[in-house]
């Protein structure tokens, strides 16, 4: 199966600060690529747990004593670290978003591109799809996603033309949905607006913002003293949680002080913003947006 090239490997993977007996995590296994580079670094004592909420990466699993694939969704990682014995790990690695290989499986939904069942679901288990989403948010549930997720100024017209159209029958197919939206799409900017519709969409399906939030809300509390976060974001949402919670230990408002002012936060930034480099830009045109961040824990 076609997985992109890892984003920012040496960079995240050195981000880790890799311990060659620690215990790792790879909360975002997709082709493995930043997996085996851990794997690499570790020593014959060395651990390393993934997880993957798609079962298609299970198809990539890595044969070694010293690797588990957990195929769940990383907001469990407290829970499935506990049943395997492990309450605290050495580092923590996540490259979120989309992997090619989702992205370029027509039937997935998840690109403009295909003409396909509305769907998006990273987990085909879950009830929640594209379809869902479309035919039956309310106008007023429709316009804040596309708000809140994709920052679109027109989101009123494009709740209101989709609650109108399916009063003629289910919106079912991604082309569907295309020829109904480029109307109201800025001329040359097509593209470029329908992917930020879908990313809202998607976003609402897989109920991402709110994944990363209890998954970063763990880490803490995982992670061991002088442990590592190695974190890749794709979009300013996704980004400034990470930040924050890098920060401050929330993602609102200002951390608490104790009665001297000194502020208790659990992590301390490790390095500056870490962006690839225009060489790996050219090689892969995913890696154009991803920022990584890394954080140890105090």
């Amino acid at each position: 199966m076609e997985y992109h090239n890892p984003v920012l490997l040496r960079e995240s993977v050195d981000g880790l600060d890799i311990k060659p007996n620690g215990i790792y995590v790879d909360v975002t296994f997709g082709g493995g690529g930043h997996s085996k580079e851990i794997l690499k670094r570790l020593g014959e004592k060395g651990k390393l747990f993934a997880f993957d909420q798609d079962k298609d990466a299970l198809e990539n699993t890595v044969k070694d004593p010293r690797f588990t694939l957990i195929n769940e969704n990383f907001k469990f990682l407290k829970r499935f670290l506990r049943f395997y014995g492990v309450k605290k790990v050495d580092g923590i690695l996540g490259d979120f978003g989309v992997s090619s290989h989702q992205f370029n499986e027509a039937e997935r939904g998840f690109s403009t591109r295909f003409d396909a069942k509305l769907d998006m679901r990273m987990n085909q288990s879950n009830a929640l799809s594209a379809y869902e989403v479309i035919n039956h948010y309310e106008e007023d549930k429709l316009k804040q996603l596309f708000y809140e997720f994709a920052d679109l100024k027109n989101a009123p017209k494009l709740s209101r033309t989709i609650v109108s159209e399916r009063k003629n029958g289910a919106i079912e197919t991604s082309e569907q949905l295309n020829e109904l939206l480029k109307p109201l799409l800025f001329k040359g900017k097509e593209n470029k607006i329908l992917a930020q519709i879908y990313q809202a969409i998607r976003i609402e399906v897989n109920q991402e913002i709110q994944v990363l939030k209890d998954f970063l809300m763990q880490t803490e509390e995982v992670l061991k003293v002088d442990g590592r976060l190695s974190l890749i974001s794709y979009h300013s949402l996704e980004d400034r949680l990470v930040k924050r919670y890098i920060r401050s230990g929330l993602f609102e408002g200002e951390p608490v002080k104790d009665m001297y002012g000194n502020i208790q936060v659990p992590f301390k930034k490790v390095s500056q913003l870490i962006v690839p480099s225009k060489e790996e830009i050219k090689e892969n045109n995913r890696a154009r947006s991803a920022k990584l961040r890394i954080a140890q824990k105090l």
